[in-house]
């Protein structure tokens, strides 16, 4: 089986080939991977500065080689030094890094994943709220080892040929009245929460996830399904006609949308965060904390919303966000009231088992 994909990861992949395809200029591309986070070290001014240099560890991809070049950030501004470095901060990498105690890693994008399996290891560092602002960000998505860097959801889209109407969660379970192959993630985060959806849980009453409920649905069209591994994937089954309605993150929606034929709704979605991450031991120390908090800057998660339709963290953005991107935007404030939202503490507790069993219902 193919190793399944993290959103980062496909986040990186997205800007890449959107810079590629000449859809992005370079100025747009670098905006974007500084909004990420990934911001150039400025020319010059490391030497200068006594403060520590801030590794900050994303999935990079093809575009590190441009970090060199990419647009301010406030941290940098302010007399920081940052790097990046593009070679993908999963939590086998980081459980090596903090157990051999030779951590090299800031500041990493993770998410409820990471911080669900690392964080009650004691492998990451608490967030240290007296630096990073939490008015700054949605207080459920402040959690003790991570905090949200930019907001991303699990939606539901369909063939515009083959459903003629929205459809609703129910419809996707509802092979006689949209007869065709439905698609899901392999893995089980955004897709047991769908299914409860979709079978009458309300949203506010997700938690803790009833499994036993969530898997008799998914069995109900079990023999329909088809599974992707990456972001990537998940979009050419919708596509290429595999696939008649699918679940998937709504910026690999977003460009299938834009194609045409394709669309989707944040009715009933999964609203998710991805997460700034400290290991635990850190070089910068205290130095992460400060870059963190830089990175809450509105202006700069808005740039990133424009170029991967990635949700702001910091609420104030809402205010900055061009009309014209507000309907794809999975924080803004009519969307984030159409979904249900994550929870960090259910898979801290519960994620791994979970996953496990998903995997197994796959299999069986």
């Amino acid at each position: 089986m193919d190793r399944i994909q993290s959103f980062a990861e496909d986040q990186a992949e997205i800007l890449n080939e959107e810079y590629r395809a000449g859809r992005l200029s370079r100025r747009q591309m670098l905006a974007g991977l500084g909004a990420l986070g990934l911001a150039a070290m400025a020319p010059g001014a490391a030497r200068a500065q006594a403060r520590p240099e801030v590794v900050v560890v994303n999935f990079g991809g093809e575009a590190v080689p441009a970090f060199r070049e990419a647009f301010q950030q406030p941290y940098v501004a302010s007399g920081g030094r940052m790097v990046i470095d593009g070679s993908g901060p999963s939590n086998g990498k980081i459980k090596t890094m903090v157990q051999a105690r030779n951590v090299t890693w800031d500041v990493a994008d993770s998410g409820v994943a990471g911080t669900g399996e690392l964080g009650p290891l004691g492998l990451l560092e608490e967030i240290d709220y007296s630096i990073v602002d939490k008015s700054k960000v949605d207080e459920a998505f402040a959690y003790k080892y991570g905090v949200a860097n930019y907001m991303f959801s699990t939606v539901m889209a369909w063939d515009t040929k083959k459903v003629s109407a929205t459809p609703t969660l129910a419809d996707f379970f509802d092979i006689q009245k949209y007869p065709g192959r439905r698609m899901l993630r392999r893995s089980n985060q955004g897709m047991l929460e769908l299914a409860l959806l979709a079978d009458g849980v309300p949203a506010d009453q997700l938690y803790p996830l009833d499994m036993e409920r969530a898997f008799k649905k998914l069995g109900t069209i079990k023999q329909h399904l088809l599974f992707w591994n990456s972001g990537a994937e998940s979009q050419s089954l919708l596509r290429d006609g595999e696939v008649v309605m699918g679940l998937l993150w709504n910026t690999r929606a977003n460009l299938l949308k834009r194609d045409g034929r394709i669309d989707y709704t944040f009715q009933q979605g999964l609203l998710q965060p991805g997460l700034w991450v400290v290991p635990k031991g850190n070089p910068a120390g205290k130095e992460a904390f400060r870059a963190i908090a830089s990175m809450q800057a509105p202006e700069g998660q808005v740039k990133l919303l424009a170029s991967m339709g990635n949700g702001p963290a910091n609420p104030a953005a809402a205010a900055l966000v061009p009309a014209e991107l507000k309907a794809g935007n999975p924080s803004d404030p009519a969307n984030i009231a159409a979904q249900a939202k994550i929870s960090a503490d259910w898979y801290e507790k519960h994620g791994a088992a979970a996953l496990q069993r998903f995997l197994d219902f796959i299999s069986a």
